[in-house]
């Protein structure tokens, strides 16, 4: 053991368990004493112990199995669960990692134990703050000690903010990590490409779910209208993972899917990394998926009106475009990219470094 150092992570979202599935890891081979809390703000616990053991990750040695329900009280249940297991299992330092529900309720139950907290992947900012997750980011990085920030311009955001630099520690994403170390995983367990009949380069990737899209008529039907546009150009088919509630709402509105997409079921994680990866193009507005098409280095066009992971558009790999005609645009543009970016998130050590300054902190 490198310290005698206790540390508890704690996650419930399975984005969480992928991004923090490389501190786990690291915990294991550098013999740190480190126990998992699941609070279950996803899915029960009994859901995710298959995605433990498809990860090949330890099991949690605690589970809150809190469920949804609304943010206050969601978040209030999930901060009396975690106090008590931190008051009864106390830990040298909890790490939290991005901007959920699990992570504003894990840095307020250790901040008022006097329990120090590290909080990976700080410093994102999307300056909307209607939206939750923005609140939960502020929230979190000002209550923390140690701030694992992705990118120098993470790092800018938390300095403008006012927190001192000692606190901040650029360390790369450990979606990087993730994204190469579970790849390798699924390779063992999957192939996709085979599954779907299709082939490497010659097919487009497409996810729609976020609330703003799906929740509007007129955004959802911009988005698919340029899904139409797309293909009838390239005449490459679009896979499209359907979320149920984009399903459920495309029916609602009178919606057609158009020619040329091909819905199939929402994937398991292995097999999406496998999806995205061998890809000619992204169409998203999921956050996680702008990171991993620019490790991947897949063009990327996203269909929000803004981003916090401004550093895929900075270097190239990704295109805002909103849910309108731009989309089109956009793709044109990104189907002639050579696909050269520098990837901004690091070099797939966030990990190693990350437990390095807990340590050494």
């Amino acid at each position: 053991m490198i310290k005698n150092m206790k540390i508890a992570i704690i996650l419930g979202t399975r984005p969480e368990i992928i991004k923090m599935s490389p501190i786990i890891r690291e915990c294991e081979k550098q013999g740190i004493e480190y126990y998992i809390l699941h609070t279950g703000q996803h899915y029960s616990y009994e859901m995710d112990k298959i995605f433990f053991e498809q990860l090949k990750l330890p099991q949690a040695k605690y589970n809150l199995d809190v469920g949804s329900g609304k943010h206050g009280e969601q978040t209030a249940k999930m901060l009396a669960g975690i106090e008590e297991i931190l008051v009864k299992d106390r830990p040298d330092v909890i790490l939290v990692q991005g901007d959920t529900n699990t992570v504003l309720a894990g840095t307020l139950a250790a901040s008022k134990l006097q329990i120090k907290i590290g909080h990976v992947e700080a410093g994102l900012r999307s300056f909307d703050r209607t939206m939750p997750e923005e609140t939960n980011r502020v929230i979190a990085d000002h209550t923390s000690d140690y701030l694992f920030a992705s990118t120098e311009t993470s790092k800018r955001y938390l300095l403008n903010e006012g927190i001192p630099k000692e606190k901040i520690f650029v360390t790369g994403n450990t979606v990087v990590d993730a994204a190469y170390q579970n790849l390798e995983i699924s390779k063992y367990e999957t192939n996709i490409l085979t599954k779907l009949s299709i082939e490497e380069k010659k097919y487009i990737v497409a996810t729609v779910h976020r609330a703003e899209n799906v929740d509007s008529k007129e955004r959802l039907s911009g988005i698919l209208n340029a899904f139409s546009h797309i293909y009838k150009e390239f005449g490459l088919p679009i896979i499209f993972p359907i979320h149920p509630r984009t399903a459920k709402m495309i029916g609602e509105f009178g919606l057609k899917f158009p020619e040329g997409t091909r819905l199939i079921k929402p994937l398991g994680y292995l097999e999406f990394l496998q999806l995205e990866s061998s890809a000619r193009l992204i169409l998203t507005d999921s956050g996680g998926v702008q990171e991993e098409s620019c490790i991947f280095r897949i063009p990327c066009v996203t269909l929000r009106d803004n981003t916090e992971r401004p550093e895929t558009v900075e270097v190239g790999a990704n295109l805002v475009a909103g849910a309108g005609e731009k989309i089109i645009e956009y793709a044109r543009k990104m189907m002639e990219s050579d696909c050269e970016w520098e990837n901004p998130y690091g070099k797939g050590n966030a990990a190693e470094l990350t437990i390095q300054n807990t340590v050494t902190g």
